[in-house]
């Protein structure tokens, strides 16, 4: 009887977690087990789901460094991805991140019809960054949530971004390969934050931004989960 009494309650927890499942989904627009864009394996770890979830925006901090190591896989295996308000983009420093230039599209000053510009673009390439020169409207805002859902896009936004999926911000870097005043830059070491509302607290790692290779890695010696991300700056 105990046991019967078990398998019931069981069931009943596995019904109610289905249920509350399809009533988020419902809410969000999208499948929680939806496949997602691949990003670095140092990245993949931190982030809800592995990767960059279709549908989904991310809030950034102003690291370009950062950003090229968001689009440097997607557009790598095949997806179109384009930088929006980033006139000073080193096409050359993206090169080297591991960018795939044929698959960057580039738009440096949209005008104050950047977010118009964004819903556009959005339309045809997977994958979307954007700088915001100036805070946008909430009815705007959810426009916009609505098409990159739509057409299952990914947006990334240098600064804070209302329902994002998750903030991504990196601190504390530090430079290996200098002597005493001698030597060549070998790598950057820093610390990767993500906060998400999946998470009960942010998720933090130790990575090399950029490695030998010009790209990021893990760093072996240092990982850590629970450190209290810095809130992103206000934008224009």
């Amino acid at each position: 009887m105990r046991s019967i009494v078990a398998n019931v309650a069981v069931a009943d927890a596995a019904g109610t977690v289905e249920a509350l499942r399809a009533q988020l989904e419902r809410m969000q627009g999208r499948r929680l087990d939806t496949p997602v864009l691949p990003v670095p394996p140092a990245l993949a770890a931190l982030l809800p789901g592995g990767g960059l979830r279709p549908g989904s925006s991310y809030a950034l901090g102003r690291s370009m460094s950062l950003l090229f190591a968001l689009l440097s896989r997607p557009s790598r295996e095949g997806s179109w991805c384009a930088a929006i308000g980033m006139p000073h983009l080193g096409t050359e420093a993206a090169r080297a991140a591991g960018v795939d230039l044929e698959r960057l599209v580039l738009v440096p000053e949209p005008g104050e019809r950047w977010l118009t510009v964004t819903a556009t673009i959005a339309d045809v390439l997977p994958v979307v960054a954007v700088r915001p020169p100036a805070r946008a409207k909430d009815a705007d805002i959810a426009r916009l949530a609505a098409r990159m859902r739509e057409r299952e896009a990914v947006l990334l936004v240098q600064g804070p971004w209302p329902q994002t999926e998750a903030m991504i911000d990196i601190a504390d870097p530090s430079w290996s390969g200098l002597g005493d005043g001698y030597g060549l830059l070998e790598g950057r070491e820093l610390t990767v934050t993500v906060t998400s509302r999946r998470f009960p607290v942010p998720r933090s790692g130790r990575v090399l931004l950029p490695d030998a290779a010009g790209e990021m890695t893990a760093d072996a010696a240092a990982s850590s989960v629970g450190r209290t991300a810095e809130p992103l700056r206000a934008v224009g």
